[in-house]
């Protein structure tokens, strides 16, 4: 059963109305009964805890209300959306998508997984180059799960002054607890790079070693999902605190077909050849695609178009090819 503290936190909390430290305190008391084998206690508890958050994130009118706004300090830390997105919106290659398919199962099934003394995987590193659904997969997981997607802003986690990034990582690994959610480092680079690179400093080392430990130590039961296109610069130890790695590649002409003729078949004409268009697609991202299948469509509704042409297609990602080397350039 609950702890005293635990009962007293609940009711402290029922006092304050604060809704997320309610949940957090009922989830934790769901998490302690299933160690100690009540696995169908537990899963109730978590069942009731989804019910009441269902309820109180609408209103009256239907309109949804944020349950697990950050407030104070954590409020430039950390950026709250609740996304609707799904694993059938993306296109994934088989074994990426059988992974994250586990995730799903894993995190659903989280109280009979703790009482057997196991652990649901939560920890995930997605790398791969920019536009290949790393930020997307956050948002799918948020949202199969239903749960809220936290973003951490790196322009106001990592400052200048000495011992102020750590005391800021630590405020969000304690949120992690307070506020179940997925919670995402984007361009994780910026705070895991390797110990001993040429331009290393001191203080980078203090907050890998600092977020290394805070990983280590945290047994909330949110998920901590790190990102990044440079996963050649990360620290070695950084692997090991993470559950499972998950690669994303450029999509091949399969899944360019895919994505092209799911997004545009409802206007193509019928002789559009979708294996022609891919062919001349390759090495665009997911992101790079869908950008300019969005510009076909956006031209063919200024233009009152009932129909989009092959070479419509063609001259979009054709323009898209031509700003992505460009940009490229830049970098």
């Amino acid at each position: 059963m609950a702890s005293a503290n635990q009962l007293k936190a609940l009711l402290q909390s029922h006092l304050e109305g604060n809704d997320s430290r309610f949940y957090s305190v009922a989830m934790q008391v769901a998490a302690h009964e299933a160690k100690q084998g009540h696995g169908k206690l537990a899963e109730e508890i978590r069942s009731l805890v989804d019910q009441a958050k269902s309820r109180r994130n609408v209103t009256s009118e239907g309109k949804t209300v944020p349950i697990s706004k950050p407030r104070g300090e954590l409020a430039n830390l950390l950026s709250v959306s609740y996304p609707k997105s799904r694993l059938v919106d993306m296109v994934l290659d088989e074994d990426l998508e059988q992974q994250l398919h586990r995730i799903i199962r894993e995190q659903k099934h989280a109280s009979e997984i703790l009482s057997h003394g196991l652990q649901p995987r939560r920890k995930i590193l997605l790398v791969g180059p920019p536009g290949t659904g790393k930020t997307m997969t956050a948002s799918v997981l948020a949202g199969e799960l239903g749960l809220p997607l936290f973003q951490v802003r790196l322009d106001g986690l990592i400052t200048k002054f000495m011992g102020e990034t750590a005391a800021k990582l630590r405020q969000i690994f304690e949120s992690t607890h307070q506020a179940r959610g997925v919670y995402f480092f984007d361009e994780f680079d910026a705070i895991g790079s390797q110990r001993g690179l040429a331009n290393d400093v001191g203080e980078v080392r203090r907050i890998l070693n600092s977020f290394l430990q805070m990983i280590e130590q945290d047994d909330s039961h949110s998920l901590i999902i790190g990102a990044t296109n440079h996963p050649d610069i990360l620290d070695n130890a950084l692997f090991r605190r993470f559950d499972d790695l998950l690669h994303y590649e450029l999509p091949d002409d399969i899944h360019i077909a895919s994505i092209l003729k799911t997004r545009l078949h409802r206007l193509a004409v019928k002789n559009t050849s979708w294996k022609r268009l891919a062919s001349k697609a390759l090495g665009l991202s997911y992101a790079e695609l869908t950008r300019a299948a969005d510009e076909v469509l956006k031209t063919a509704l200024i233009e009152r178009a009932d129909k989009i042409h092959e070479k419509d297609i063609s001259h979009a990602l054709e323009e898209r090819r031509q700003l992505s080397n460009r940009l490229n350039k830049i970098s």
